[in-house]
Order: structure tokens, then C-alpha cells, then sequence
């Protein structure tokens, strides 16, 4: 089977501003993120069954650019349980988990996003382990339960529902969940991961999924099963992953500036997130990199720019498995109506390097756990 998700979007002004740049929200423990309250893409997975294979329906896609640092956030429409109930969950390949609310949590996050109700499905099946994940921003408890999956066609899916959830993150957040695709070791809940029950029950013509996240207001692509060679110019260079990690971890050889290497000096490891919407990076590492491109912090939280004029900045390269990829202005910077220019890249809370979506829409990202690789390509 081959998925192929459109996504389309259209824009909603700046309205809401919390603590200045936003609330940071991490979904992931080990790799800090700042998944900060962002603008959003929605997206609705649909198929019909026609023998054996199945058809795709591409559904329209929203973004709301309802925060200041007007970041870009994909969840996508998932269906839980017999009859099916309906659910927006983050496609994060920085965790392994797949999470709802449940009916049964009174977590001011819960009540205010969709909430599983277990009695509604004669599908459920329950197991009583209990699992606690502990966030940047704020932490979740829930339990392990298994239901099927209906829009993706998977019988005996293993997931958490949450009972509690604390921290105002999850409590701003638009999405109600979120659908891990990293590798299995990362799993809290200790269950088969999404991706993995699809290569298990051979849904997948091929054990990968794509990414392309594009600037216009149309043509964004989450693709499970293989490539859309529309979205990518020149050759594809392969990575390998430190899959032992759990996430989708690459060797980085340095990051240049103008020729001159700033950061990573020797190398480094950093992740390729779509969870993430920055560039994040260690502190001080960072401070190198902002100073090279002009970009100077304000009290907000926000690095800026005083002057945004893009001709007279510099890229920004990552050098990778010998190869230069290299973020040009147009990419690292972003531009909101009250704050006016400023950086795509942030801060790390330990230290790692993630390549998140900043990095990624302007390379089309290949995921492929069949080899244990990441590859790359120019977006177009």
C-alpha cells in the first residue's frame, strides 16, 4: 500500500501571544523540543478498499497561524475504535507513542480537546499497565490499550489514553495526541509502535515514509510507503541512522558559515524531528551561529533581526556524510506582523542538535527503517 496525504493550508493572523514567545512544549524527553504553540496543518487520511489495495482520498489540510513565533505544526486525522472516533494526533519522528485523551481524564487538557470513550467501541481491549512520560513543559499519565485503527486499517493497535495530563501546553495545544515514528526503543508505552504495525501487517509497498513541507499554501506531503519524486530535485544522498538512539539520529560533520566552520566542530549527532519546528541547537553554539547571520536576542525570547534583508546574509551549510546542505536566509528566517523578522533557529534544552522542520522543508526527507537510513534531497 501506498499512502500519498495532500495537505493545503490557508492563514489566520497572529492572536494569540503566551508568555511573550509561547509556552515551549516537549513531547520528547531525552531530545528536549520546543514545540512551541504554532501554527498548524490539519490533515484527514480517507481510503476506500478495493480488493486487496487501497485507494487514497487526498483531503484538504488547514493552517492557522494562531502564535507569535508563527512556527508550522502537522497533525493529521486519525480514527480510533468500532464505530470509529475521531481524533488529530502530531506525526512526530522525534517519539515512538501513539496517545489520545481519555474520557475518563478531567485534566483541563483533556476537556478541551476530543477524549476516548472506551465504552463506545466493541473493539477495545484493555491491559492495565499504566505508563507516566514526563515533558519539558508538563507530563502525562495514561494506560495501554489496544483498538483498531480503522483509517489506516490496523486491527490490534497498541496506545495510550491519557488520565492525566499536567501543564499548560498540552492545554493550549490544537491537536489532541500525537502519533510517534520513531524507532521502537523510544516507546514509554512498551507497545508496537504505528509504523511498525504497518510493516508487520504488510500494509506498505516499502518500509519508509516521506516528508515535503511546502511554502505555498498547497502541495505539503506526508507519505507512508514511498517517495514522490515531484517534490525533489538532483539525487537523493543516503545517511546512516543511530538507530540505537530510538530516534532518527545522523552523524554531522560541521556547520559552516561563510566557509568558516562555527559550530560542530570535529561533529556531532542530531536528529532529523518533524515534531520539532525550529533548528535547535546547544546554547552556545547557537549564540556562534546568530552572530555570524546578524540575529540578536530580544526579551521576548525571540531571536530577531534588525535588519531583514536577505541579499546581504549569509547560508547557514550543514555538512553531512560529506555533502553541504545549505539553509539559505529565505529558510532560517520567518516573519511575523508584531515581531517582525527573526530566527529559525533556537535553543536545545540539553544540548542536541534537531533538524526540525526548518531544516526540512528545504530538504525532502526519506525515512526508511528497511536500511536503517535517512535520505535527503533538495526540495523544489
Amino acid at each position: 500500500m501506498f499512502l500519498c496525504i495532500q495537505l493545503e493550508h490557508f492563514d489566520v493572523h497572529s492572536s494569540f501571544i503566551l508568555g511573550g514567545g509561547g509556552i515551549p512544549f516537549l513531547h520528547e524527553p531525552i531530545f528536549a523540543k520546543n514545540l512551541l504553540p504554532a501554527s498548524t496543518l490539519q490533515l484527514e487520511l480517507k481510503f476506500s478498499k478495493v480488493g486487496k489495495k487501497r485507494e487514497v482520498t487526498k483531503i484538504s489540510v488547514t493552517k492557522c497561524i494562531c502564535f507569535i513565533n508563527q512556527q508550522l505544526e502537522y497533525y493529521g486525522t486519525i480514527y480510533i475504535g468500532t464505530p470509529p472516533q475521531k481524533f488529530s494526533v502530531v506525526f512526530d519522528t522525534g517519539s515512538s507513542d501513539l496517545w489520545v485523551p481519555s474520557v475518563k481524564c478531567s485534566s483541563e487538557a483533556c476537556l478541551k480537546h476530543r477524549r476516548f470513550d472506551s465504552s463506545k467501541s466493541s473493539t477495545f481491549r484493555r491491559t492495565g499497565k499504566h505508563f507516566h512520560i514526563v515533558y519539558g513543559t508538563g507530563s502525562m499519565k495514561g494506560i495501554l490499550v489496544f483498538d483498531t485503527v480503522s483509517s489506516l486499517s490496523i486491527s490490534h493497535q497498541g496506545f495510550g489514553l491519557s488520565t492525566t495530563e499536567s501543564g499548560k501546553a498540552f492545554v493550549n495545544m490544537t491537536f489532541d495526541g500525537i502519533l510517534g515514528l520513531a524507532y521502537p526503543s523510544l516507546s514509554e508505552e512498551k507497545a508496537t509502535p504505528f509504523f511498525d504495525s504497518l510493516m508487520k501487517e504488510g500494509l506498505l509497498e516499502k518500509h519508509q515514509f516521506s516528508v515535503y513541507l511546502s511554502r505555498k499554501k498547497r502541495g505539503s506531503e506526508f507519505i507512508f510507503g514511498g517517495i514522490d519524486q515531484s517534490h525533489y530535485t538532483g539525487r537523493i544522498n543516503w545517511i546512516p541512522v543511530n538507530y540505537q538512539s530510538g530516534f532518527w539520529q545522523i552523524a554531522l560533520d560541521s556547520i559552516l558559515v561563510d566557509g568558516t566552520e562555527i559550530a560542530c566542530k570535529g561533529g556531532c549527532h542530531g536528529i532529523i524531528d518533524t515534531g520539532t519546528s525550529l533548528l535547535l541547537g546547544p546554547k552556545y553554539e547557537m549564540i556562534k551561529i546568530e552572530k555570524a547571520i546578524g540575529a540578536t536576542p530580544t526579551h521576548f525570547g525571540i531571536v530577531s533581526f534588525t535588519f531583514c534583508e536577505l541579499s546581504n546574509m549569509p547560508d547557514v551549510v550543514f555538512v553531512i556524510n560529506g555533502i553541504h546542505y545549505p539553509l539559505p536566509p529565505s529558510a532560517y528566517t520567518l516573519k511575523d506582523k508584531q515581531v517582525g523578522c527573526f530566527s529559525g533557529f533556537g535553543y536545545s534544552f540539553d544540548g542536541s542538535w534537531n533538524l526540525g522542520d526548518v531544516f526540512i522543508r528545504e530538504y525532502y526527507s526519506i525515512f526508511d527503517r528497511e536500511n536503517n537510513q535517512v535520505g535527503l534531497a533538495k526540495a523544489v
